[in-house]
């Protein structure tokens, strides 16, 4: 559950999304993104001990759990059944918006726009259109023609994609070693007093927050979608295991990312946006990485996509039934093509106000169920001290 969890934040939310927050919010962006990392391995705890608490199995075989269960079954034992109803409706509407947005369209927008800058023949319209159609192929193939060994090669690559794509950024910051206090000091200076056009203060919080949820889905509650889906007979522990993802995802990764787009001073006079700018801040110092950084963007969008499929069909499997599924997946194929040939200023406004929508009943169901998280932490943690628990082996 934490490899697919990771799979589908581990990716281009660690690489375009911190240069969009850096392009728009300066460097201090990049110092609430990781305040919003440690406020959300709280909230990804919570969430997902939830869905492990109120899964249910299907009638045919699925486990579904998530906000949409968590919402409906444990608003209901509150007394607040039809508060519950309707905020298990708002969610599973929202994230199926979600994963058509930044589930899918984001990702193909951003590999389409690092693999036109290597291959310059998939470059203007056309090139998009047939970009997108050949990543929808692909996905295709394994959310409707259930080929999952295409899934599961992916599933093994993608964290070689991404163990290269850390040891390069490490590179540069070892190599820029009596760089990294300045730039330290430029994200921290410029979180409390940014540059001027930003927006001020709040200007500068509120896109940093923005880009670390989009980033690491903690408090969007996608996350407990596949949490929910693990064995293990302690919810408890698999809160536990997931309040990782944010700190790998956010506190690791795109703080390294921050680093090297600050060092690099790639951020400084415009031009490139998104995944761009990172590709034109590790070239500074890897002049061959961007060739690199095209295979593990269009790795990492196509795994995110297919983690994002499972998230947008479990909610539509719970509004409309599993017989409608394949409605769908052929929306949500139609979805990567959109995302090719769109500009990233619309893509990134769409799939924020899904996320910021998937959000709201999300955090507050969790902030009404957290008497029953608190309850089932103390039992569990009492347990575990007395040695009743004992380990697996």
């Amino acid at each position: 559950a934490l490899s697919s969890a990771l799979s589908a934040t581990v990716g281009l939310g660690n690489i375009a999304g911190v240069a969009v927050a850096v392009a728009m919010g300066g460097p201090g962006a990049v110092f609430w993104m990781i305040v919003a990392g440690f406020l959300g391995m709280s909230s990804k705890f919570t969430e997902c001990t939830l869905g492990q608490m109120y899964r249910e199995v299907g009638e045919d075989g699925h486990i579904l759990g998530g906000p949409m269960r968590y919402l409906q079954q444990g608003l209901a034992e509150l007394e607040l059944p039809r508060l519950g109803r309707v905020l298990s409706i708002l969610f599973a509407l929202m994230c199926i918006g979600g994963s058509f947005g930044g589930g899918n369209m984001f990702q193909a927008n951003q590999s389409y726009a690092q693999v036109a800058n290597v291959l310059p023949f998939f470059s203007g319209g056309w090139g998009a259109l047939a970009y997108g159609l050949i990543l929808a192929f692909l996905v295709g193939v394994v959310i409707i023609g259930g080929i999952r060994r295409i899934g599961q090669v992916a599933g093994f690559i993608v964290p070689v994609m991404c163990g290269i794509y850390l040891v390069a950024g490490f590179f540069i910051i070892f190599t820029h070693l009596d760089e990294v206090v300045p730039a330290f000091a430029k994200i921290v200076g410029e979180a409390f007093t940014p540059r001027a056009g930003l927006g001020g203060l709040i200007g500068v919080l509120v896109t940093g927050f923005r880009r670390a949820a989009f980033s690491n889905e903690a408090g969007v509650g996608s996350a407990s979608i596949a949490h929910s889906a693990a064995a293990t007979n302690e919810p408890v522990r698999e809160g536990i295991v997931a309040l990782l993802e944010p700190f790998i995802d956010t506190i690791v990764v795109c703080t390294m990312t921050g680093l090297v787009v600050v060092i690099t001073g790639a951020y400084e006079g415009g031009g490139e946006e998104g995944v761009l700018m990172t590709s034109k801040a590790f070239a500074t110092v890897l002049p061959w990485f961007p060739k690199v950084l095209s295979l593990a963007v269009f790795l990492f969008a196509f795994s995110t996509m297919i983690s994002w499929s499972y998230y947008g069909e479990r909610c539509w499997a719970f509004l409309f039934g599993p017989q409608l599924s394949i409605v769908y997946r052929l929306l949500f194929l139609a979805f990567v093509v959109f995302g090719s040939v769109l500009k990233l200023g619309n893509v990134i406004d769409f799939s924020d106000l899904m996320i910021l929508g998937m959000s709201f009943p999300n955090i507050l169901g969790a902030v009404l169920l957290s008497g029953k998280v608190s309850a089932a932490l103390k039992s569990y943690w009492s347990r575990y001290k007395s040695g009743e628990m004992q380990p697996r082996s």
